[in-house]
């Protein structure tokens, strides 16, 4: 234990030339960022979202820069040309992220990214996960992102970040289709398991389903399971645990989660676990991110 204690308080890491001193932990985060999208966009125009105003991204910007996430997870991000916008933006409030993902899946105009201040040193993301409903092909329209992230020359992270079908009616049944999406990701992870059981996995994302539903024992699995993703229960400074608000409905739901393996859970400084809570959340997104704090040191 005195070893560990001491080689987290003496643990470093190389950022761009500068020592960072990670004794305190890594921010690992996970945000819809609700359209980041230009006039770039395929869709018909009568299905396209409108970009975002001038304050709706000083407000985002704003969120982000509150949290100072080292990693950090997005949904909704458009193109890749948005993309380089996006990390252009951050290092002008001084958030610099040499290293990032974007997954090009079924969906045209939305996608799920990734930026790191570690580099990325392995690639698995998934652009054409396909599953049957009634017969039918369909496809995970946002796949899956999956990277290794190494930290520290002794801590790597793995990183899979999905956003799952929304709650839009479809003909397929917008709930099945999002039980067959969170049921292809943990067939991926199981894969990922079989390889490497006590890896330092975190599953994030928009999941766009409350815990009660099948979605949430998919991700999950059984308790008993070396496979078994335990969900950090964030809340904001009030208590409060609700992720995303729907305004037509007047609706407050939590959405947007953050699981980790039972490699990962001994780092995970789960009283750090956070939904952003301020004035101008609404502003950015029409969701609120999720946060936590990891110590990239290994134990048992």
């Amino acid at each position: 234990m005195l070893r560990i204690l001491a080689a987290l308080f003496l643990l470093v890491a190389v950022v761009r030339g500068q020592e960072r001193d990670l004794s305190q932990g890594i921010i690992f985060c996970t945000y819809n960022v609700r359209n980041y999208v230009g006039t770039d966009q395929v869709a018909p125009p009568e299905h396209r979202a409108k970009p975002k105003t001038p304050k709706e991204l000083e407000a985002l910007f704003a969120v982000i820069r509150d949290i100072q996430p080292d990693i950090l997870g997005v949904c909704e991000m458009g193109s890749e040309a948005m993309f380089a916008d996006f990390k252009a933006q951050l290092a002008k409030v001084g958030l610099e992220y040499p290293h990032s993902e974007f997954v090009q899946a079924g969906d045209p105009d939305r996608h799920v990214a990734l930026v790191s201040k570690f580099p990325i040193t392995a690639r698995n993301s998934q652009t054409k996960v396909t599953f049957q409903l009634d017969g039918l092909d369909q496809e995970m329209k946002r796949g899956i992102l999956d990277v290794t992230i190494q930290v520290t020359p002794e801590y790597e992270l793995r990183c899979v970040g999905t956003h799952l079908k929304s709650k839009l009616p479809t003909p397929e049944g917008e709930a099945l289709v999002r039980r067959h999406e969170a049921a292809k990701l943990r067939e991926h992870m199981d894969a990922i398991f079989e390889a490497s059981p006590k890896v330092n996995l975190v599953c994030y994302g928009d999941f766009n389903d409350t815990k009660n539903e099948p979605m949430f024992q998919e991700i999950t699995g059984a308790k008993a399971a070396p496979g078994h993703m335990a969900d950090l229960w964030a809340r904001d400074s009030v208590g409060d645990r609700w992720t995303h608000y729907w305004r037509t409905a007047d609706q407050y739901s939590r959405f947007d989660y953050i699981f980790v393996s039972k490699g990962a859970w001994p780092e995970v400084r789960r009283d750090t676990a956070t939904v952003y809570r301020s004035q101008y959340w609404s502003e950015a997104s029409d969701h609120r991110p999720v946060y936590v704090t990891i110590l990239p040191v290994e134990k048992p």
